[in-house]
């Protein structure tokens, strides 16, 4: 089953890049996702663009509405997302817990919905 991770934190709780530490930070990520397509797990994955580039649409009443930013006002912000295809929810937690950011913010985990299957 695909599963799909979502990667949210703080924006100011990760490691600055271009410091050993954000080095570090970034390593891990490249090398569980060498593992995880070696393994073939990955399905996708790729980091956003900082939330200062966001845009939401909304449509009310027919008329489409644009706002500047996320989606929500919180503290902490989507900032990418890997799909992998695990046997089961405890490979996908497994997996979520290695990715960096779970040490930082949080990782959520839904299930990606077959589209040729009926709903349960």
């Amino acid at each position: 089953m695909q599963y799909m991770m979502l990667i949210y934190a703080a924006e100011s709780a990760h490691p600055d890049t271009g410091t050993p530490e954000g080095e570090a930070y970034m390593q891990t990520y490249f090398s569980i996702s060498q593992d995880w397509s070696e393994r073939g797990l990955m399905v996708a994955g790729a980091p956003l663009e900082n939330i200062d580039s966001a845009t939401t649409v909304r449509v009310r009443d027919g008329k489409t509405g644009t706002t500047d930013g996320p989606f929500a006002e919180t503290k902490e912000q989507l900032g990418g997302y890997y799909i992998l295809d695990c046997k089961d929810l405890d490979e996908a937690i497994e997996c979520a817990a290695q990715i960096p950011t779970s040490g930082v913010g949080s990782i959520e985990i839904r299930p990606v919905r077959d589209m040729g299957a009926k709903p349960e």
